[in-house]
């Protein structure tokens, strides 16, 4: 019952709380369905309940939160279906169509029973956000622009996005690190969030991460286990999309599902429905250059082979042909000798019997001619001493007389014959003075006369 405090009516917490619920029940009489994003499950596994956190955003500020209850047997039949017909059990983050009711407790407050989910309305909010996010990249021309990219002919520098806990991750790197062929590919990891809320904010943050290093890498991995669609509602996102569709390397996916792709998956450069598929991508590259090289080798590695056979019997061929014809140019190089040989010999004897009765007949000759000469020289010798001494005689009076005469010229242009006729030389180191410019003033001369020398030193000198 109410009571007057200084003239005012007051009343109880508990009598308000109790005001309040029995209007609400007099109200809500019946459940409705409600739609909301369920921000928080809040499952506690000891005792199997749920306190959802249930908001309404409007251009991404909260514009309406509940709280609400799910208990635990409900939980487990909706948990039950979702995971048949989304593929994923309940999870924070996602859109909901529920069935509640409204419940007033004095001791928690207002709160939403949820007695049931519908998980068909949660897909259709994925598909919607993911037909708006197509739709949007298509108008602005942004959808196939990362398929436009040229992956380098052997990829070999990868910038790996995901989680280093992962199993994918791991079948990502067993196939290309461990692969038979000894491929070798340079990788690393940007460790990022895969899925959830939070998962795009962390995937752009190493996106931008790689973007400043592109020119070390040849492409991008997106690498994720498996998971459902409602897990994967983040790849359906625009920005993120947009993000990988105009990154400037082409960025391979493998994001582990096999059911609906999703935009990310649509506008990258290449995708596969599990990373050991992309991983096989990435070896198939390297097949596609390594195969026609190997039979490229193995094609000249035969043919080379055959030229050289080939060659070999052309030589062998040759050797026996060239074996035959020398043998023949031998043969008749040995034949032609033998004849030259004979000539040869024939020639010689009868030149020698030609030259020896020459030479015969030539001595006789000779010693007619001999005879002879000793018979005539005898008177010529006589002659000849005779001519020779008058000769003599006469050649030697001759050049008596040019000898006298010379002697004669000789004695005249002695210089003691000069020196009798008043002149006389002067003298500097034994040598004839010609000119005043070979003395100096002190210099000590010589001079001769034809009768003695006068030793002096100049005084002056002119010139």
């Amino acid at each position: 019952m109410p009571e007057i405090v200084d003239n005012r009516k007051t009343f109880t917490l508990a009598e308000v709380a109790t005001s309040i619920q029995r209007t609400l029940a007099d109200r809500y009489t019946s459940g409705f369905w409600v739609r909301a994003e369920m921000n928080k499950l809040n499952h506690y596994s000891h005792s199997g309940h749920c306190y959802p956190e249930l908001v309404e955003k409007q251009n991404g500020r909260v514009v309406a939160q509940f709280r609400s209850t799910l208990w635990s047997d409900r939980y487990s039949d909706i948990n039950q279906r979702f995971l048949k017909i989304v593929g994923e059990p309940l999870k924070d983050g996602i859109k909901i169509l529920f069935f509640a009711k409204v419940k007033f407790d004095a001791q928690y407050g207002l709160t939403l029973h949820i007695e049931d989910i519908d998980p068909s309305f949660t897909l259709g909010d994925l598909e919607k956000e993911k037909q708006e996010s197509i739709q949007k990249l298509k108008s602005e021309g942004l959808f196939d622009r990362n398929k436009k990219h040229a992956l380098p002919l052997l990829p070999q520098r990868l910038a790996i996005i995901s989680v280093e806990t992962s199993k994918g991750y791991a079948d990502f790197l067993e196939v290309i690190d461990k692969n038979p062929w000894n491929y070798h590919f340079f990788h690393m990891l940007f460790p990022a969030i895969l899925q959830g809320e939070n998962a795009i904010d962390s995937i752009l943050y190493q996106l931008s991460r790689i973007a400043k290093v592109q020119q070390h890498f040849d492409a991008v991995a997106i690498i994720r286990g498996g998971g459902g669609d409602v897990g994967l509602s983040c790849y359906n996102n625009y920005q993120l999309a947009r993000s990988i569709s105009t990154f400037p390397l082409p960025v391979l996916t493998g994001i582990g599902h096999a059911t609906n792709e999703t935009v990310c998956e649509m506008v990258s450069f290449q995708n596969a429905i599990t990373p050991t598929k992309i991983g096989e991508f990435l070896i198939q590259k390297f097949h596609l250059f390594a195969v026609p090289v190997e039979e490229a080798r193995d094609t000249i590695i035969r043919e080379a082979k055959q030229l050289i056979q080939d060659q070999q019997t052309l030589l062998q061929q040759e050797a026996r042909l060239f074996k035959a014809h020398a043998q023949g140019s031998l043969a008749r190089m040995h034949n032609q000798l033998g004849k030259i040989s004979h000539t040869l010999t024939s020639d010689a004897s009868y030149a020698f019997k030609t030259e020896q009765t020459r030479l015969t007949n030539t001595i006789a000759e000779l010693r007619k001619i001999t005879d002879y000469r000793h018979k005539t020289n005898s008177a010529l010798v006589e002659d000849t001493s005779t001519n020779l001494k008058k000769n003599t005689n006469t050649i030697l009076v001759r050049h008596h007389e040019k000898l006298e005469h010379v002697s004669r010229q000789v004695d005249l242009m002695n210089p003691v014959h000069i020196l009798k006729r008043g002149y006389s030389i002067t003298l500097k180191n034994g040598k004839a003075i010609k000119s005043t410019t070979e003395i100096n003033v002190g210099d000590e001369i010589t001079t001769l006369l034809h009768a003695g020398s006068i030793i002096s030193n100049i005084q002056k000198k002119e010139e």
